[in-house]
């Protein structure tokens, strides 16, 4: 099973993709940290001055509209590009931004399942750097991250059992036709 986690900054994402890795052994890759692996750090070094990789993922949260444009160039010809390469490696897609990629992934079918993690306390990001219309996505999950880690693990593990269940009635119906 092949997930994408969206969301807006800093309403648990990678807490969410952690807890799925712990407790279902499910891979994940960040997107900031696969694009500043991909070409990134390479393209921003110098500019700013990082002594080395992990100043400059650690600093993309000030450059957050430059990281977003860069990805978008990266994704230029194939807005799936970026995720077509962390996917190759990782069960879990965490981070996509940009409307145009998550609309050619769907397309491409990259992902089975998209989930949003979405804490109603914190603010939405601005639209330079977050474009996603959580709304027009087809099959999204929303998982509201509005109390404490154990009650996000619980909504997770709940909807992950919930979408094995859809994964298994799938294989069957490809299995033994349309008749299931």
């Amino acid at each position: 099973m092949k997930l994408l986690i969206i969301g807006h900054a800093r309403h648990g994402k990678t807490e969410a993709a952690k807890i799925l890795k712990r407790e279902r052994g499910l891979q994940f890759q960040d997107s900031s940290k696969a694009a500043a692996e991909i070409f990134l750090y390479d393209l921003l070094k110098d500019k700013y001055g990082y002594k080395d990789f992990e100043e400059c993922y650690k600093d993309r949260v000030n450059h957050r509209q430059e990281w977003f444009e860069n990805i978008c160039l990266f994704n230029k010809e194939d807005p799936a590009r970026l995720a077509k390469e962390i996917m190759k490696d990782a069960d879990i897609y965490c981070g996509m931004r940009s409307n145009v990629e998550i609309q050619k992934c769907i397309e491409d079918k990259v992902f089975d399942h998209i989930i949003n993690i979405y804490n109603p306390h914190l603010p939405k990001e601005e639209s330079e750097s977050f474009d996603i219309d959580f709304n027009a996505l087809p099959q999204r999950y929303t998982i509201y991250n509005d109390s404490d880690l154990d009650t996000l693990k619980t909504r997770l593990m709940e909807l992950y059992m919930k979408l094995n269940i859809i994964e298994l009635q799938k294989n069957l119906k490809e299995r033994i036709g349309e008749d299931f």
